[in-house]
């Protein structure tokens, strides 16, 4: 057999292709062995558009190579894939499986969501809600689930209201009032102003009830009276208001907004969070604009918190109320149009809006 040069080129070119594989499989192999290595026991999830791959791969090298080559997953997983991409194919359901079963962790998700949010239900309470609302669970499931979370009260240790259910039980007749003070330059130097402002706890509502730089009963008196007007008093059809024990909250006071039908809570000593939604609005205005002013004189006081006070309640989203202002304008706001900027304070107050239509 005469052998021609081409041919001999061709055996060449074909037998360094060969290594070339046979050095690359290698590699490949090597590569596998150390990702197995590193994953140790791990598990490896794979989508259904991998694992049609991987078997379709799989199928045309067969059990023997598979096993040799030594892959990330063994030839039966990946046989076991390939057969169910068959049973698959020739399914005549249409992938209709039918309702799938409600899981057992969205159950006990839903039993200490309820027991949380109620304090005062027991298994048997939150047994029904869950068979109202179609659950296929056992009254037996929901007590161990309180159980383990340790949610079962104690025969022998009265039930305590808390706060937060004393607060969220009384939302709508509830309100806040604290002071806060403002330093201001004057003729006689620094002078310092009181600010009286009451929060309505419901819809974050803030109205200033007075300012002035040394307050007495008779102011505090006639405040009061202000606030509870039968006509347009922020304090209407408010029966509960919230204050700490500051002198200026003396009894004549307490019994003018009683006799108004408004109940006054003083706190105990040393407990501002009792009264956090006021202190939150203190540490809000001083944070967006007070503390970044120089205030000069009474006047300058007045119009910078009414200000502030415009912007708390028409401009500015609230995380509280689920990003929304306390006082909605009538008409919404459009969804296109040039988006415009609100300053107030010469830009210290900045919001952005879009003009109604």
């Amino acid at each position: 057999m005469t052998w021609k040069p081409w041919t001999f080129f061709a055996v060449a070119i074909a037998g360094w292709m060969n290594r070339q594989q046979q050095e690359v499989i290698s590699y490949l192999r090597e590569e596998n062995r150390i990702l197995r290595e590193k994953l140790g026991h791990k598990r490896i999830i794979l989508n259904e558009n991998q694992k049609r791959r991987l078997a379709a791969a799989g199928m045309k090298l067969g059990r023997d190579l598979l096993r040799q080559f030594g892959t990330l997953f063994s030839p039966d997983t990946i046989l076991r894939w390939h057969r169910t991409l068959i049973a698959r194919k020739y399914d005549g359901s249409g992938g209709k499986r039918g309702p799938k079963p409600k899981k057992a962790n969205s159950i006990r998700k839903l039993v200490l969501q309820m027991a949380a949010e109620n304090p005062g239900w027991g298994y048997g309470r939150i047994y029904g809600e869950l068979k109202k609302l179609s659950y296929d669970v056992h009254w037996q499931t929901v007590r161990r689930v309180m159980l383990d979370a340790g949610l079962l009260p104690d025969p022998d240790k009265p039930y305590k209201t808390t706060w937060k259910t004393f607060i969220q039980s009384h939302w709508e007749s509830i309100a806040a009032c604290d002071f806060f003070s403002i330093e201001a330059w004057g003729l006689k130097g620094l002078t310092r102003y009181l600010v009286f402002f009451v929060i309505d706890v419901s819809t974050r509502r803030v109205q200033i009830a007075g300012i002035h730089a040394d307050p007495c009963e008779k102011q505090m008196l006639q405040w009061a009276r202000n606030l509870t007007d039968a006509e347009d008093g922020f304090l209407k059809g408010k029966r509960i208001l919230i204050h700490d024990r500051d002198p200026l909250f003396t009894k004549k006071f307490q019994e003018t907004l009683r006799m108004a039908g408004v109940r006054c809570l003083k706190m105990p000593r040393w407990s501002p969070n009792l009264n956090s939604f006021s202190e939150s609005w203190i540490r809000a205005a001083k944070r967006d604009c007070l503390d970044k002013i120089i205030f000069f004189g009474e006047k300058q006081v007045r119009y910078v918190v009414e200000q502030y006070v415009e912007h708390f309640l028409t401009e500015r989203p609230h995380k509280g109320l689920d990003y929304r202002r306390p006082v909605e304008p009538e008409a919404a706001p459009p969804r296109d149009g040039p988006v415009k900027c609100r300053e107030r304070l010469g830009g210290l107050l900045k919001s952005y809006y879009r003009d109604v239509a």
